[in-house]
C-alpha cells in the first residue's frame, strides 16, 4: 500500500467528467490518497460576509471545482471501484444559499427571482460545530458529495446530475467516515474524481447547498469483481444502502429499493417477493437530493434491524 497527496492547484482539479482528461495521480488498488478539495466553487479565499464573491481556482467554472482524474491501475468495465473514506475534515468556514434561481422548486415555493439568503458558517472540526452569522450552532458530519467518474461517451460531462454508474453528485449524508462507496467502473483506469465537501447536509440537500466547505479527505481505493448487488451502493456507519437516480422520483424510489430487496434476498436467502415483505419493516426509503436534475432516493438497512 502506497500514501498519496493530492491538494488543488491549476493542473490538479476540473469542473467536468471528461474520459479524456489525463490523470492527475495514478494508484495501486490498496493504496491511501490524501486529497484536499475547495468547496465546490473553488473558492481559494475566505468570505469575509454571507455571499461575497471571492477569487476562485477556476473562473466561470462549468461544474464543481473536483480533484482528479484518478487513475486506478488495473481497472476496467465490469469491476466495481470501492471507495472507503478513513478520515474527512472541514475547513475551518463554509456557506450555504438558498432562493435567487430560477428552478422549479424555488417556483414552487415562491423564491425564484427573489434575493439570495446566505449563511455564512465558522466550522469547528475538533469540536464538531458550525456557527453561522446569525449565532444558530449545528452538528457536523462531514462527507463528500462528488465521489464519481466520468461516462463512456466522449466529450465533457457535467458534474451536476448523478449517475447510475459512475456516481458523481451523489450528495448522500450517509457518507461519512467509515463509509465505503461501491461504483461500476465506467472507463479503463476509472478516473475517479472527488470533491464537493459538505460539513453537513439534511437528507434532500433542500436549498441546493448544503454547508459547503472545503475538505481534506482521506480514502482508500480497491477493486471489486463480485459485488453483492451489481449497481451503486455503499456500506455505512448507519447501515447497508442502495440507490436510484431518474428525473421521476418514483422510478428513482424503484431503483434503491430494487436494489435492496435483491441485495437482502441474497443475505437471508430468500425469494424475492419475501425480501420486499421484509423490507417493508426494516428498510427507510429517504430522499437522498432534490437539486441536481435527477431525483436522487437512497434505501437505508440499518445496522442490527435484523437479527
Amino acid at each position: 500500500m502506497t500514501e498519496h497527496r493530492l491538494d488543488p492547484a491549476p493542473g490538479t482539479v476540473t469542473d467536468v467528467f471528461d474520459p479524456a482528461l489525463p490523470p492527475v495521480a495514478a494508484l495501486d488498488p490498496g493504496d491511501t490518497l490524501t486529497v484536499r478539495t475547495l468547496d465546490c466553487a473553488g473558492h481559494l479565499e475566505r468570505q469575509l460576509v454571507p455571499g461575497e464573491r471571492r477569487p476562485k481556482l477556476i473562473e466561470d467554472s462549468r461544474g464543481h471545482c473536483l480533484a482528479g482524474p484518478v487513475l486506478v491501475r488495473g481497472a476496467e468495465p465490469g469491476m466495481t471501484l470501492a471507495v472507503r473514506l478513513d478520515a474527512l475534515r472541514p475547513d475551518a468556514w463554509g456557506w450555504t444559499s438558498a432562493a435567487g434561481r430560477d428552478t422549479p422548486l424555488n417556483r414552487r415555493l415562491g423564491l425564484a427571482g427573489t434575493e439570495t439568503a446566505s449563511l455564512l458558517w465558522d466550522l469547528d472540526a475538533d469540536r464538531g460545530t458550525g456557527t453561522d452569522q446569525h449565532g444558530h450552532t449545528i452538528a457536523l458530519a462531514p462527507f463528500l458529495g462528488v465521489i464519481g467518474m466520468p461516462p463512456p461517451e466522449p466529450g465533457a460531462h457535467s458534474t451536476i446530475p448523478p449517475r447510475g454508474h459512475g456516481g458523481g453528485n451523489i450528495d448522500c449524508r450517509e457518507l461519512v467516515a467509515d463509509a465505503t462507496l461501491f461504483l461500476p467502473v465506467t472507463v479503463p483506469g476509472a478516473l475517479l474524481c472527488v470533491g464537493d465537501g459538505h460539513a453537513v447536509q439534511g437528507d434532500g440537500e433542500v436549498s441546493g447547498t448544503a454547508v459547503e466547505c472545503g475538505m481534506t479527505t482521506r480514502l482508500t481505493v480497491d477493486l471489486v469483481t463480485d459485488p453483492p448487488v451489481p449497481g451503486i451502493h455503499a456500506l455505512t456507519p448507519a447501515g447497508r444502502v442502495t440507490f436510484g437516480f431518474d428525473a421521476d422520483l418514483n422510478e428513482a424510489s424503484a431503483q434503491a429499493l430494487a436494489a435492496m430487496t435483491d441485495w437482502l434476498a441474497a443475505l437471508h436467502g430468500l425469494p424475492r417477493a419475501s425480501a420486499l415483505a421484509l423490507a417493508s419493516s426494516t428498510v427507510h426509503l429517504r430522499v437522498t437530493q432534490i437539486a441536481n436534475r435527477a431525483w436522487g432516493v437512497h434505501a437505508l438497512l440499518p445496522h442490527g434491524a435484523i437479527r
